[in-house]
């Protein structure tokens, strides 16, 4: 019976998150994941969490009922200053709380692409990003990434041939290449996009979690008081840097996009959970996290370096990585007869993930990238997992 139910196009041939599908090895004894991009669990300020939790029990029947779809009005604020502090020009009226960022995105895609319609995403890009799009029905088109970024030249030339709706990037600390767009290009980012329709949505989970290099505005930032000022969509998230288990994410945008968005997710939760939302605010407002910040950032920078350290002992210059500045991710590059897919199940048998580059591209995938996460594995395990990568390249 399964092959005759009446799945709606996108459904019917559909591939699942190459990042899930290692799920199932997790449980497996004594295996050191590289895989998932998930914060590590450890560095969760609970104490504080616990507070703030404890704080609102007081509140529980208020905020038990529904909520504002745009979210509880102490939040928004508080998000807003937030924002502000990164350069974000924002009241509370230009923010729409969402089920993590990735409930933006998914709102934005509803409320702007029509099945046939142009987004562009970057090559290589965040999964969900590409299946988004995919499952909406779109025309996907790609645009390569530099050292420094987005390349430019090629971004122009497709935004003249395709007219999308939409660009979608991670410009700081990008998943999964790590890579960090520059000063010039942002800025000469919005300047092509001044002369286009585009969109441009800004995905930024990560840019809190500088450990390296300077700091860079935002894309929003820039296009502040500037004729693209409309066209950037800032999307940003509690996730990385709090706890996913919070599901708070939030988005800023002209007033006729987030009312369009308010629709969209009316349909499809009424509202994020306003006690995760109260416990939100509760916390960001205490201070915990600007104090406890800088303590997940230092153990990233430690990781981070403790795996490239790992790989420059192990692999003898074998490989290509991608220093990241930030973030969770090591993007890297096999030997030019070395498959990363192929790689991956030996890599298994050794007790050690990491996924193939392959799984982040819409077209023209590397089938020898491969993406670390060097944020959920200690340093002994870090070193120890890198040791084991090194066994499966012997044996591949």
């Amino acid at each position: 019976m399964s092959s005759g139910f009446p799945f709606a196009a996108p459904f019917k041939e559909i591939k699942g998150s190459p990042i899930r599908e290692l799920f199932k090895y997790l449980s497996t004894p004594g295996m050191i994941s590289f895989a998932g991009g998930y914060p590590a669990p450890e560095l969760f300020d609970i104490p504080g969490l616990q507070a703030s939790i404890s704080t609102q029990a007081s509140t529980l029947q208020e905020s038990m009922s529904y909520g504002a779809t745009e979210g509880l009005p102490v939040l928004r604020e508080i998000l807003a200053t937030l924002c502000t502090q990164r350069g974000i020009q924002a009241g509370k009226d230009d923010i729409l709380v969402t089920s993590g960022s990735q409930q933006a995105y998914e709102l934005l895609v509803r409320a702007l692409i029509a099945p046939g319609d142009t987004a562009l995403v970057e090559r290589p890009a965040y999964p969900a990003a590409i299946q988004g799009l995919r499952l909406a029905g779109a025309n996907i088109i790609t645009v390569g990434v530099e050292e420094d970024g987005t390349d430019l030249e090629e971004l122009a030339r497709l935004l003249q041939q395709h007219q999308p709706k939409f660009f979608y990037c991670v410009p700081t600390f990008a998943n999964p290449s790590g890579i960090t767009l520059s000063l010039e290009k942002r800025k000469k980012l919005l300047a092509l996009l001044a002369t286009t329709n585009c969109l441009l949505i800004e995905d930024d989970p990560y840019g809190q979690l500088r450990f390296g290099g300077e700091s860079l505005p935002t894309l929003a930032e820039l296009a502040r008081s500037t004729p693209t000022q409309d066209q950037v969509i800032y999307l940003s998230s509690l996730s990385k840097t709090v706890a996913p288990g919070l599901r708070i994410g939030w988005m800023i945008a002209h007033p006729d996009i987030l009312r369009r968005c308010v629709l969209a997710k009316q349909v499809g939760d009424m509202c994020s959970a306003p006690f995760m939302q109260a416990v939100a605010a509760h916390y960001l407002n205490s201070g915990r996290y600007a104090q406890h910040l800088p303590y997940i950032i230092n153990t990233y920078r430690q990781r981070a370096q403790c795996m490239l350290n790992a790989f420059s002992a192990d692999f003898d210059g074998l490989l290509k990585l991608v220093r990241p500045e930030g973030g969770m991710f090591i993007w890297g590059y096999l030997p030019a007869d070395i498959n990363a897919t192929r790689l991956l199940p030996l890599a298994i048998d050794e007790k050690v993930m990491f996924v193939p580059g392959s799984g982040f591209y819409a077209d023209q995938p590397d089938e020898n990238a491969f993406r670390l996460s060097f944020a959920m594995s200690n340093e002994a395990q870090i070193t120890e997992g890198v040791t084991r990568l090194r066994k499966a390249l012997d044996r591949y």
